[in-house]
């Protein structure tokens, strides 16, 4: 293991001391990494594999992960994905199908920390991935080292580590591992940016270590927005899973800040751990000028006269019921 990721686990067990670390682990060499790291750190580890049935392979990779398990003396827990799977957007049905196993997996059995194996590599291609899409400062801000999600806490203790280092790792240390072969597959767009990164240092001299001072750059400017708009949503009036505010309150914010509290508001109330699609929001806030309802991010948006009340999609956006 390195410095940095001592450093982390020194603070993670100094923030919440005792608690157990359900370590999510895949097969792949980085979460095999960061479960001997975590297994070795002391820290009172469990490992968590995620089977979500969509290659034939991914039993095999789950008894791996519970071999290695065994050797560490960690426990060992799989959780299968069932039910029918989406032909469209399967890559990020299946990222937000881990995340609900997984965190379900953490409530009920009292874990309060999840570690997950998202590295440098992973933050440069969030960062480029939503720099595509239009993002904000809140979407080029990069992952997070630690997220609160529902209660439970979200830690990434290697994500100042690069993906050769952690293979590396465990090449050098005997630690089998498996190659998911969807990390080779050009139809999605991780995958893309993966393979072609290297043209920005080639060609324009924007090497890995420049996104990356950028992305903490972005994320302290982040942090500091985050605060502001925390105050603002404060102000609010909030009934049950409702928000209420003045079509005056949001409207007379300056447009970023505007854009940034919308977001929130409807992450709040939608329980989604990424915040709507910039043009989205764009289109809503259009909308929203005068009477009307709106559908996104998992709500309904409704502006009456000089209200605008927010709910969950599917729920009553009258304000006087719970």
């Amino acid at each position: 293991m390195n410095s940095k990721f001592k450093s982390f686990m020194e603070t993670l067990a100094s923030k919440y001391p005792g608690e157990k670390i359900a370590v999510a682990t895949s097969g792949g060499a980085d979460s095999m990494a960061l479960l001997n790291w975590c297994a070795a750190s002391g820290a009172q580890t469990l490992a968590v594999t995620v089977d979500h049935k969509l290659r034939p392979e991914s039993g095999v990779e789950a008894v791996l992960v519970g071999r290695e398990a065994q050797r560490l003396g960690v426990p060992h827990h799989t959780l299968e994905w069932t039910g029918a799977k989406p032909t469209t957007g399967i890559e990020e049905s299946a990222r937000n199908a881990r995340y609900d196993l997984l965190l379900d997996f953490c409530r009920a059995n009292g874990i309060k920390i999840l570690a997950t194996a998202h590295h440098a590599d992973d933050n440069i291609e969030t960062f480029l991935m939503n720099l595509g899409r239009g993002s904000g400062l809140f979407g080029l801000g990069g992952l997070r080292a630690l997220q609160d999600r529902d209660g439970i806490i979200i830690a990434r203790p290697v994500l100042d580590t690069r993906r050769s280092e952690l293979r590396d790792w465990c090449i050098e240390n005997k630690v089998e591992f498996a190659e998911d072969p969807m990390n080779q597959d050009d139809k999605f767009l991780r995958v893309r940016i993966r393979k072609n990164r290297r043209l920005l240092a080639d060609s324009l001299d924007i090497s890995d270590d420049r996104i990356l001072t950028a992305i903490r750059a972005l994320d302290r400017a982040r942090s500091v927005a985050e605060t502001s708009i925390g105050e603002l949503i404060d102000q609010t009036e909030q009934k049950g899973s409702r928000v209420q505010f003045a079509a005056g309150f949001l409207f007379d914010m300056h447009e970023d800040t505007q854009m940034k509290f919308f977001s929130r508001v409807l992450q709040k109330v939608g329980g989604s751990e990424y915040p709507p699609r910039l043009d989205s929001v764009t289109r809503a806030l259009r909308e929203l000028v005068s009477d009307t309802t709106v559908t996104l991010a998992h709500c309904a948006v409704r502006r009456l006269g000089n209200r605008i009340i927010v709910a969950p999609e599917g729920s009553s956006t009258s304000f006087n019921k719970d």
